[in-house]
C-alpha cells in the first residue's frame, strides 16, 4: 500500500478510535460513578451559531436550540479528535505509526486540555478552564482525565493500525 494512502488511513482510525475510547470512558463514568458526560449537542449549539458570527455565548444551555445540534455535536466531536490524531502523528512522526509507545500519546493528550480549558469552555460561556462552573476543580479534572482516555486511545489504536497495515 502507499505510504501516503497508510498514514493517512492510520490517522483516520487513530484520531476515530482514540475519540471511542474517549467516549467509552464517558459512559464508564457515567454508569459506575454517576457522572454526567459532556453534551455534544451544546458543542453542536456552538458549531450551529458560527454562520451568525456568534463565537462566544454568556451560557450556551440558555441560548436557543438550533436545529440538528446534536448531530452537528457529534460530528465534530469525531472530527476534532482526527484532527488532534493529525497533530499527534505530525509532532510524533511516522515512525510512532510503526512503534506505538504509550508516553508520547499520554503526553500530547494532556497538552490537548488547553484546548478545551482556553478555547471551548470560555465560548461556551463556563470560564477559562471552567471556572464557571458550579464545581470548578471536578470540571478541570474530569477534563483531564477525559483527555489521558484519548492519548489511551491513540496508543491502543496506534497498535491496531500497526497490525491491521
Amino acid at each position: 500500500m502507499d505510504i501516503k494512502v497508510n498514514l493517512f488511513i492510520s490517522t483516520i482510525i487513530l484520531g476515530l478510535g482514540a475519540t471511542l475510547t474517549f467516549d467509552l470512558w464517558a459512559l464508564f463514568l457515567k454508569y459506575a460513578f454517576k457522572i454526567k458526560p459532556s453534551n455534544m449537542c451544546m458543542i453542536g449549539r456552538w458549531v450551529r451559531y458560527m454562520p451568525d458570527g456568534i463565537f462566544k455565548h454568556e451560557n450556551i444551555t440558555t441560548t436557543p436550540p438550533k436545529s440538528m445540534e446534536c448531530e452537528v455535536g457529534w460530528v465534530t466531536h469525531y472530527l476534532t479528535g482526527i484532527v488532534f490524531a493529525t497533530g499527534f502523528v505530525v509532532l510524533a512522526g511516522k515512525n510512532w505509526l510503526q512503534h506505538p509507545t504509550l508516553i508520547p500519546a499520554l503526553i500530547f493528550s494532556i497538552v490537548t486540555v488547553l484546548a478545551p480549558f482556553f478555547i471551548m469552555q470560555p465560548a461556551l460561556g463556563h470560564g477559562v478552564a471552567a471556572s464557571k462552573t458550579s464545581n470548578p476543580i471536578q470540571s478541570r479534572l474530569r477534563t483531564v482525565m477525559n483527555h489521558i482516555s484519548f492519548g489511551i486511545g491513540l496508543y491502543l489504536f496506534g497498535l491496531l493500525t500497526q497490525w491491521l497495515l
